[in-house]
């Protein structure tokens, strides 16, 4: 065991160097999307203090952490400093893509719900969610991801407004979103970001998507920027085989006779290798940007199909590249593609990225970057430990939640937390807790006179 410990003990230097290198370089990076110094400091310090050891993450938690008399600094960061946030973003993109420069990298996109209890949030509506579990009011957000085999980075978000909301110019005026902000589809956005990311110097061959980012349009967009891409479809997904006949894809699957299943590893878990079946089929490609290339076939268009080695659970992913390709490269970019929840765990989990309790536009977009910025250094310092440090045999490698742990431990400042600081945000709270109650009854009383 002393061995282990002797192991980890390197490994934590190494991480407290790799931190302020890291931390370094995204700070520098954007330091010149700011107007005045004080912001800059300011968001360095809501950058760090996002993986401080706090029950939520928000202006009030943060500020008080930080040690600040109340949480106007950060208020102030969020929704009027002059920031070019946009500038930002694309900064960091930047910086993460030469950080990932000759690796092999896989463009992912998903979305993601935040429970609100307003529609005066930005966004805000009541739609479904897998992050909350059903319908509900929330915010929905599309993110793009660089994913490797070794490293994933959130590099892009585009918060989605459903048409009524974006056709609403009483709520736009109210949360201040730009006038050149209009509705668009989740496939839309997926695509400008994807379109985005090449154009910043992303070197990627691959594009990975669920079931909403199946539709022709967006492939077809997909195929115009040279990728390839692997895109999950519902069972009931009409597909055109070999022979030119329309079927469901589960009825293509049903053919699959059982030794044209291959087993493959998809990855390592909690509990081991991850082991599916695997099989592919043949179909007529219905997206080519040069319609007559769907009649010549250029390219390799499969439908492939994942089965549970136990419970027989069948799912089925539409694919497409520009050459010959092997059924293994089709499932690591499958596999990958399961990465980006990993990203939402660790930003949500660690980086408060649903906990902003944000309104305006402004305010989400920023807090949202600053999260991402949060979450990036984690990942690249945790890919630069990987790379510096010797590999045990007997340790799994060094994970994001385990080097959070080190950091609080031995390099990031702990909350303040002594007496007189406590209570004078205790009074802080209940004074202004006070103030917005007698606001609240006003406005009901107002409200009810004739």
């Amino acid at each position: 065991m002393t061995t282990y410990q002797d192991a980890v003990a390197v490994e934590a230097t190494i991480a407290g160097q790799a931190w302020g290198e890291t931390f370094g370089r995204v700070m520098w990076a954007v330091a010149g999307c700011f107007a005045r110094r004080e912001a800059r400091t300011t968001a360095a310090e809501l950058v760090a203090g996002l993986l401080l050891e706090v029950d939520t993450r928000n202006c009030w938690t943060l500020a008080q952490a930080l040690g600040h008399p109340g949480p106007h600094r950060l208020q102030h960061l969020l929704s009027r400093a002059r920031f070019d946030h946009e500038r930002a973003r694309q900064e960091i993109a930047r910086l993460v893509i030469d950080e990932l420069a000759g690796q092999d990298v896989v463009l992912v996109v998903d979305e993601t719900g935040d429970a609100k209890s307003s529609t005066d949030c930005v966004g805000a509506g009541r739609r479904y969610s897998g992050a909350i579990g059903g319908v509900g009011l929330c915010q929905v957000a599309v993110h793009l991801a660089a994913v490797t085999a070794t490293t994933k980075v959130l590099i892009d978000r585009a918060l989605y407004l459903p048409a009524d909301w974006a056709a609403d110019e009483e709520r736009r005026e109210m949360t201040g979103v730009p006038e050149e902000i209009g509705f668009a589809t989740k496939p839309q956005q997926a695509l400008s970001m994807a379109a985005d990311a090449l154009a910043a110097g992303v070197k990627a061959r691959w594009f990975a998507g669920d079931e909403v980012y199946c539709g022709r349009e967006l492939r077809r967009g997909i195929r115009a920027l040279g990728l390839g891409y692997t895109v999950g479809i519902a069972a009931t997904y009409q597909v055109t085989d070999g022979a030119g006949r329309r079927r469901e894809a589960r009825r293509m699957v049903n053919k699959v006779r059982p030794e044209q299943w291959m087993r493959r590893q998809t990855g390592h878990g909690t509990k081991g290798t991850r082991e599916y079946d695997w099989a592919w089929l043949d179909v007529r490609p219905d997206d080519a940007p040069d319609e007559s290339e769907n009649v010549n076939g250029a390219g390799t268009s499969v439908l492939v199909a994942r089965r549970h080695r136990y419970t027989g659970e069948v799912s089925c992913f539409r694919c497409w590249a520009p050459g010959d390709i092997a059924l293994g490269t089709l499932v690591e970019v499958i596999s990958r593609r399961w990465r980006i929840e990993e990203t939402f765990q660790l930003a949500k989990g660690f980086t408060g990225l649903d906990q902003g309790q944000v309104t305006c536009w402004n305010s989400w977009m920023r807090w949202s970057l600053f999260s991402l910025i949060a979450a990036a250094v984690l990942s690249l310092t945790a890919a630069a430990v990987h790379e510096a440090a010797e590999q045990q045999p007997d340790l799994v490698p060094l994970t994001c939640p385990e080097l959070i742990r080190l950091l609080r431990a031995l390099v990031l400042p702990p909350p303040v937390r002594d007496r007189e600081h406590i209570l004078h945000w205790t009074a802080w709270r209940r004074h202004h807790q006070a103030v917005a109650t007698a606001c609240h009854q006003q406005r009901h009383r107002r409200h009810d006179q004739p």
